[in-house]
């Protein structure tokens, strides 16, 4: 299986710190936010990892580089301007190929995710073996976690593993999920597309499933909380002392 890494954002939020520093490339507990999802990446085997980039996109090339000190095979899907999520993975699929992939947003920390539990959701056979119609069989999982404190809405219902558009209660789609390439074929390489709508669309249709994560997750979007994930643990905090 190959990775995307989301990583084209502007990071506007962040600023100042984002002004000469990629957003994937803050720290947070002595590491890089996108160098903690390429080594948990590499600890489950998936080594071939493809990443975007606009905003400064050639200090994330410099500082990353071909991904060999990780063990990984980094490859890079430059966008002369940020081209949203999905319209990010149509201009990569040249890089990505015909199988299922997992993508992720390169602002995430979420230090104990077992990527190793990706490899095999995304099945063409129900459980007696016999093929699903394409019609029926999911075209994307989804990870979900509790609705944190600033979207208390949250995005997704979910019922049997099948995530759905209008169920309650409703979990927040933690921006990580595997999908199928062909979900992507009605965007044009270089169009701005959002990968929300597009999963909305195909929930629609019966075919998203997903399970619930309630791991440590943390989508960092201001300094305020990049400051609270660097401060000093408290022994007995969890996760204090766990590398």
């Amino acid at each position: 299986m190959k990775a995307m890494i989301f990583a084209a954002g502007r990071g506007e939020r962040m600023r100042p710190l984002t002004d000469t520093c990629p957003k994937p490339l803050l720290t947070v507990r002595g590491r890089p936010l996108i160098v903690w999802h390429i080594v948990n990446l590499v600890r489950a085997g998936i080594t071939d990892i493809v990443i975007n980039h606009a905003h400064l996109g050639d200090v994330i090339e410099r500082t990353l580089g071909d991904g060999s000190r990780y063990g990984a095979r980094l490859l890079y899907s430059p966008e002369t301007t940020a081209l949203e999520t999905a319209g990010g993975v149509a201009h990569a699929r040249h890089l990505l190929g015909e199988q299922p992939f997992l993508a992720l947003s390169g602002d995430l920390y979420c230090p104990y995710f077992d990527f190793r539990q990706v490899l095999d959701v995304l099945h063409d056979t129900d459980m007696w073996g016999r093929p699903h119609p394409a019609e029926r069989r999911d075209m994307a999982w989804l990870y979900l976690v509790p609705n944190p404190v600033f979207h208390p809405q949250g995005d997704f219902g979910l019922s049997l593993y099948s995530v759905n558009n209008d169920g309650e209660p409703k979990w927040t789609f933690g921006n990580i999920g595997v999908y199928r390439p062909e979900m992507f074929d009605g965007i044009a390489p270089g169009g701005h597309a959002r990968l929300g709508l597009l999963i909305r669309d195909y929930a629609a249709r019966g075919q998203v499933g997903g399970e619930v994560y309630e791991g440590e997750w943390h989508n960092v979007g201001t300094v305020a909380q990049l400051d609270a994930l660097n401060a000093p643990q408290r022994p007995g905090t969890p996760g204090a002392g766990r590398p």
